[in-house]
């Protein structure tokens, strides 16, 4: 056969087995095939959300007894020794049906207040820090200088670099009110008291991780937010905080990685409550609404508490937990230019907003990141300290929390009254934000104003100390009378008289701070007080009843004056017995147990010498 008819015959074949061989060439030459992954579970979705399914937080009626929290026959195992007594258990599963279960059967016990899946609280995402320090341009030396530029008050170095300070009206309020009396509750991260918050009073706190009395920070993030309430102030040294006068209760709940059990912030609440603090600041959220920390929440609004909450990093419509519980102060976040920040969360649960800071703009254009700037302990390297910048809603929040504690100070102690204050006196940001639903779901109220939330709050002090004096008057004057003692006849004298002592013992009204020689000469014959700018003046001459006492002494042989010195007296007395009630000043020489009494003491005694000048004789 010729060669081109082989070729004409085999052709076709040979091309068919060309295409097998190639075929099988790239068959095992070719990548396996990727196995394909199965769905996420239901429990494994949960768990990536921060929910923990198999895992129960049973908090029991307070009354229960020991029998009834044994009968329903889990392993419930207590958080802390603080969980023991207050009824809150932890009950671990093996599986999230059984979890559902128990959870079911629990919900019906009427020996349950609540029931829920424990979850992970954690600091808002994206709340960005920056850290100076890790470039080798670490700002504590500048900040250790021994005045700012032009001195003044405060003469904290790098006071310059706190805008947010001045944005809520700072510098303004410290005139009236520093904080003093007021207790903070700081549940996050733990607080060192770094350098500048040597002269910050604290309070004795507690460790819900370690189940210790070492609330230490290992993060960096609570000191930060402490620092923001409460820094040292006047001192000299770094910056300042809102309420520098107040004390800080340093509560952990949250590991060195920033997150915590739900559980053990429900604790901290009610530890909080139960050991005197006046305000709790919660920089922290998770996106699950827990009954038992709803449960806690009001425990301590029952108890007195305000409590303020940062509204999420997530920068949608929606309000973390426990900032939109029931009870809680919920806060946004502003930058410089006050327009809310673009990681702030928004929505109607948004109470009020606050400076929580940009650190990637310096729309003021002073070389710094426009963060908030407060002292603290160096995130990933805790031997260290420096004054950092950090962002996010966690920084607004102290912002409130210590403007509620200057509110405090002033003499309003009802969480309600707290509240109205701060939002009533909360005023509206300078820019027209455009395509924005509404102004309310950015900025609920408007940015904090701690200026007017002071004044606002002094207003009402004033008004109970002069009903305090006025009713301590009346009363004696009815007592005299019912026992047949002949009485002067009380006239505008005795009333101005009344205005004036219930009000005059605070003499920042009458030395203004254009004058601060005469601060300083009425700090000096007042007994001292390093304080001088802000604030009542405490000092335990005026605070007593030296004056009115003195003065009756004096002028008690003048018969037409007696009306007016009653009036005196009993207005200083009203003031004595308001600031012994609501713990609003601190004097010097006498332990702070004490105060009280002394101040109750010296109410009666001016009371006894001014009832002395309504006897007609």
């Amino acid at each position: 056969m010729r060669k081109s008819s082989l070729i004409s015959a085999w052709g076709p074949w040979g091309g068919f087995a060309a295409a097998v061989a190639g075929a099988a060439l790239l068959w095992h030459g070719a990548a396996p095939p990727r196995p394909t992954k199965a769905a996420p579970t239901s429990q494994e979705l949960a768990e990536a959300e921060g929910l923990r399914p198999t895992s129960l937080l049973v908090d029991f009626r307070d009354d229960a007894s020991a029998a009834a929290m044994a009968a329903p026959g889990y392993d419930e195992q207590p958080l802390s020794d603080y969980s023991a007594r207050d009824h809150l258990f932890r009950v671990d599963f093996s599986t999230a049906d059984e979890a559902a279960a128990a959870r079911a059967k629990l919900a019906a016990n009427p020996d349950v207040e609540s029931v829920d899946y424990d979850s992970l609280a954690s600091i808002p995402g994206d709340e960005q820090v920056q850290e100076l320090a890790a470039t080798g341009n670490s700002m504590e030396a500048e900040c250790a200088a021994a005045t700012r530029d032009g001195g003044g008050f405060p003469n904290d170095a790098c006071f310059k670099y706190q805008w947010h300070l001045r944005q809520i009206g700072a510098p303004a309020a410290w005139k009236e009110s520093n904080g003093k009396g007021a207790v903070v509750a700081v549940i996050d991260t733990g607080v060192t008291k770094v350098g500048d918050l040597a002269q910050t009073k604290f309070v004795p706190g507690y460790n819900f991780l370690s189940n210790s009395a070492d609330a230490s920070d290992d993060h960096g993030h609570g000191t930060h937010v402490a620092g923001t309430i409460a820094q040292s102030t006047n001192n000299g040294l770094g910056v300042a905080g809102v309420a520098y006068g107040a004390s800080i209760m340093p509560l952990k709940v949250l590991s060195a990685r920033g997150s915590g059990s739900m559980g053990g912030i429900a604790q901290a609440i009610r530890w909080a409550a139960d050991h005197g603090a006046n305000v709790i600041n919660m920089s922290l959220g998770g996106p699950f609404a827990v009954a038992t920390i709803s449960s806690a929440i009001k425990y301590a609004h029952d108890k007195g508490v305000v409590v303020v909450a940062a509204a999420g990093n997530d920068g949608r419509g929606r309000v973390g937990f426990p900032a939109r519980a029931p009870g809680v102060i919920a806060v946004a976040a502003t930058q410089f230019d006050e327009k809310t920040t673009f990681y702030s969360n928004w929505g109607s649960e948004v109470d009020i907003s606050a400076p929580g800071g940009n650190t990637r703009v310096d729309q003021n254009g002073d070389g710094r990141p426009d963060g908030v700037l407060q002292h603290t302990i160096v995130p990933n390297d805790i031997t260290h300290t420096d004054y950092l910048w950090f962002m996010g809603t966690s920084m607004a929040s102290p912002h409130v929390a210590g403007v509620a504690a200057l509110v405090v100070s002033a003499g309003v102690r009802r969480p309600e009254a707290v509240e109205q204050i701060l939002l009533a006196t909360a005023r509206k940001p300078r820019p027209v934000v455009a395509n924005q639903a509404r102004l309310d779901d950015h900025y609920g109220a408007g940015i904090v104003d701690a200026a007017a939330a002071v004044a606002k709050a002094r207003e009402g002090r004033g008004a109970e100390e002069l009903g305090l004096g006025m009713a301590t008057g009346l009363l004696a004057l009815a007592l005299l009378r019912r026992r047949g003692v002949s009485t002067v006849r009380l006239g505008w004298g005795a009333l101005a008289a009344f205005v004036v002592g219930s009000s005059g013992i605070d003499l920042g009204w009458a030395v203004p701070m254009s004058w601060p020689h005469v601060h300083g000469a009425v700090a000096a014959l007042s007994g001292g007080y390093t304080d001088l700018a802000r604030g009542p003046i405490s000092a335990t001459l005026v605070y007593s009843a030296i004056a009115p006492v003195g003065l009756i002494v004096l002028l008690y042989g003048v018969r037409r004056l007696r009306p007016v010195l009653a009036g005196f007296g009993f207005g200083v007395a009203g003031a004595l017995l308001f600031a012994a009630v609501g713990h609003t000043v601190s004097l010097r020489f006498i332990p702070d147990g004490v105060e009280p009494l002394w101040m109750a003491g010296q109410a009666t005694v001016t009371a006894l010498f001014a009832a002395a000048c309504l006897r007609k004789s």
